[in-house]
């Protein structure tokens, strides 16, 4: 009971915008959305570019509509490149959380340039960035619509009035903006 005779739906997101519910229609199997079968779908769009999200789901309707979704795989017929959806998760308003569409995101970082670049200045800011958190730093938030501090302690103690001078000694003020 891992397949479904529900619609099935799919929203492809890219970095120059998405095509918008799609209805899977035709598959390449003469039986659609079988247990352990892969289905091979054609969908016509604009070039999105690099992919980073789908949106996939069905309508709930029909009997055992429930669904066991391993993963979603778009083959981008222009630049010849794979994209994953990992999901190995059920789509069914029984099963799991009772969601029947399901956000998911690219897996593999190498088909995102994008992803790629951001990853590496999350490292780099992390470096550069980690030696606050050392064992006895305190961190100190300046909230900009309070103008007050949350003063963040070694011992996971949470100051809301945040004094400026404390027991722990070193104080690093990050500035946070609404």
């Amino acid at each position: 009971n891992a397949g479904t005779e529900a619609d099935v739906y799919i929203s492809v997101c890219g970095e120059r915008g998405d095509t918008g519910s799609r209805q899977l229609l035709r598959s390449q199997k003469p039986k659609k959305f079988l247990k352990g079968q892969t289905d091979i779908f054609a969908v016509e769009a604009v070039h999105l570019g690099h992919l980073y999200k789908i949106v996939i789901g069905h309508n709930g309707l029909g009997s055992g509509n429930g669904w066991f979704l391993d993963k979603v795989v778009i083959k981008d017929p222009i630049t010849d490149l794979d994209y994953t959806f990992l999901c190995h998760r059920w789509l069914d308003q029984g099963q799991d959380d009772g969601n029947i569409a399901r956000e998911l995101t690219v897996t593999d970082a190498s088909t995102f340039p994008g992803r790629q670049e951001l990853e590496l200045k999350r490292e780099e800011t992390w470096a550069a960035e980690k030696w606050k958190f050392q064992k006895g730093n305190t961190l100190q938030f300046y909230n900009r619509l309070t103008r007050g501090f949350i003063c963040l302690s070694p011992d996971s103690s949470v100051d809301a009035l945040g004094d400026k001078k404390n027991k722990y000694g070193k104080v690093f003020f990050m500035w946070m903006y609404a």
